[in-house]
């Protein structure tokens, strides 16, 4: 259930509203707005139902929420396309274009740095890089681990671009913490629940793949993990999903993007890198995922791809970067969004 505030609630209002809905052992969630505030009530929809909220003063109305993604949904009609802060950089909200680029994996301090003036110079907004990787051979390189994040920082500190960088294991999370400006969860965690709570609890924007065979419905209750610690800054990503299909990497799914927008008020941005497998793929996938309403491209960057120790026939030769920023750019444009 969802119980929206009047736009003339007091505090104090809100605090009664809390306390009452708590006493039925429900998990209970404020979510202020520009203009109202919300209260979910996440957990027993027939005890809350009957509390007689209604008559409870500033409550404007109590609505039941029928989707399984409680949080994430865009069923309140007062819910507007979720927008948020990243150091200066707007991300969501529908007016702004936000593109993510950088290696796959920190692998030299020259190597990342070099790509991030690289990718600062093209129009990015934020750099990506991996310091702890999921990698399907256990003899693959799996990243430099604490080295690479504190490359990381410096990049960040020569380029002024937040970071982006995955959350592995929980183990890892107060190090992530403290290095990363965004914390990734992978497409093969998208369902470590557990792992789901802990980035929640953070205090740092999620950024959340989707999983390898995951439904949208799969996605958007993953995400809820995180929204239901409190943490409201959660952006979703389409990468691609298995199918019988093998010329590609993965199936990148483009239905998502505008499903997505309808059913959820979160940020949706997608990774045309990990869905093509092939760098030359990259481009056309971005262009199209520009078009369809994306948010925002997350893609890999590399100095010399056909010597990256990770993934290098999808990332993009850094050369040509500038060229294809502009062009995304460009599609972008039509739907009234410039880069953030």
């Amino acid at each position: 259930m969802m119980i929206v505030m009047t736009p003339q609630a007091t505090q104090h209002e809100i605090d009664a509203v809390v306390a009452r809905v708590e006493t039925t052992g429900v998990h209970v969630v404020v979510m202020p707005g520009e203009l109202t505030t919300a209260i979910g009530a996440i957990g027993d929809p027939e005890g809350v139902a009957e509390l007689g909220l209604e008559g409870m003063g500033g409550v404007d109305r109590v609505v039941p929420i029928s989707r399984p993604y409680k949080l994430a949904s865009s069923e309140l009609s007062h819910h507007e396309p979720s927008t948020f802060d990243i150091a200066g950089r707007t991300v969501g909200g529908g007016k702004t274009f936000t593109l993510i680029a950088g290696p796959c994996t920190v692998e030299t301090r020259e190597q990342t740095i070099g790509v991030a003036k690289v990718v600062k110079a093209g129009g990015a907004a934020m750099l990506r890089g991996g310091a702890f990787k999921p990698r399907t051979s256990p003899f693959a390189f799996k990243g430099l681990g604490v080295p690479a994040l504190e490359i990381l920082a410096e990049a960040r500190a020569e380029t002024g671009l937040p970071i982006v960088t995955e959350l592995l294991d929980s183990a890892h999370a107060d190090v992530i913490a403290q290095y990363a400006d965004v914390v990734q969860i992978g497409a093969r965690n998208m369902q470590n629940y557990a792992l789901l709570e802990v980035a929640g609890k953070l205090g740092k924007p999620v950024l959340l793949k989707r999983g390898l065979s995951s439904s949208l419905d799969e996605l958007l209750m993953a995400a809820d993990y995180v929204l239901k610690e409190g943490n409201e800054s959660v952006i979703l990503c389409e990468r691609g999903i298995r199918t019988f299909e093998t010329a590609t990497r993965f199936t990148l799914d483009l239905g998502a993007i505008p499903w997505l927008k309808l059913h959820t008020h979160l940020p949706v941005i997608v990774d045309p890198s990990h869905a093509a497998g092939d760098r030359r793929l990259v481009e056309p996938l971005s262009r199209a995922a520009a078009a369809v309403g994306a948010d925002g491209i997350i893609v890999e960057v590399h100095q010399d791809p056909e010597h990256a120790l990770c993934d290098g026939p999808q990332a993009m030769f850094a050369s040509s970067f500038d060229a294809y920023a502009r062009d995304v750019a460009a599609h972008a444009g039509l739907l009234g969004k410039v880069l953030a």
